[in-house]
């Protein structure tokens, strides 16, 4: 595979039922409310790495990267620290500035028909139907974006979702591809629980049902 295809991402399989939950480590809390570790932190973190060389080959001096809130903390938090490391170990440095925004497009695991984009330099409201995996939220935010007028915009995701008409095509690099389930961890919530998970799971029915609004 080329560069151009690893950038869009490892591809897990429709069947691939993920890990034992006996075999990590994971708050006992949730015991009954995840079915499995889908990608554990390990093999998180090292895309993730892989993904800040991408970056550093494709940028000449400084960014600024947009931080999606409360979600992509994490995978902001690790990418931008990777290229820190890897500017410190070579003869490239990106000098990199961090600004946040704030999508809330879910209830539950439904998608729903408003969305709600709050950065710190502007405060927008748009209607709509955001759905994250067709790509229609990441769309709407990259108008938004447009109106900075910035010279280059690149998108990277950790998690692209395969649906019907999905967003890979608006995602420069991507983590994993991952058939259509609804996962937590790492950042990634249900109702805002969950995020204190390091690994993706998958969320169970019993745990859907717990904490349901």
């Amino acid at each position: 595979m080329d560069n151009a295809g690893m950038k869009k991402g490892i591809v897990i399989k429709d069947d691939w039922p993920g890990y034992s939950l006996d075999l990590f480590t994971y708050p006992e809390h949730y015991h009954d409310d995840i079915e499995s570790v889908y990608i554990p932190h390990g093999v998180i973190m090292n895309r993730v790495e892989r993904l800040a060389r991408y970056v550093m080959d494709d940028f000449e001096d400084n960014i600024m990267v947009l931080c999606v809130l409360k979600g992509g903390y994490k995978f902001c938090a690790d990418l931008v620290e990777f290229l820190k490391v890897l500017g410190r170990n070579s003869n490239k440095y990106l000098e990199t500035r961090v600004e946040f925004i704030r999508l809330k497009s879910y209830q539950n695991d439904q998608s729903t028909e408003e969305l709600h984009i709050i950065g710190s330099r502007d405060l927008s409201f748009l209607r709509g139907k955001a759905i994250v995996d067709t790509g229609k939220t990441m769309k709407a935010l990259l108008k938004h974006v447009e109106t900075f007028e910035p010279k280059m915009v690149k998108v990277s995701g950790l998690l692209v979702k395969r649906v019907p008409n999905m967003a890979d095509s608006l995602t420069d690099y991507v983590g994993f591809e991952i058939p259509n389930h609804f996962v937590v961890g790492y950042a990634l919530d249900y109702n805002e629980y969950f995020r204190d998970l390091n690994h993706i799971c998958v969320i169970s029915k019993t745990g859907k049902m717990k904490y349901k609004v």
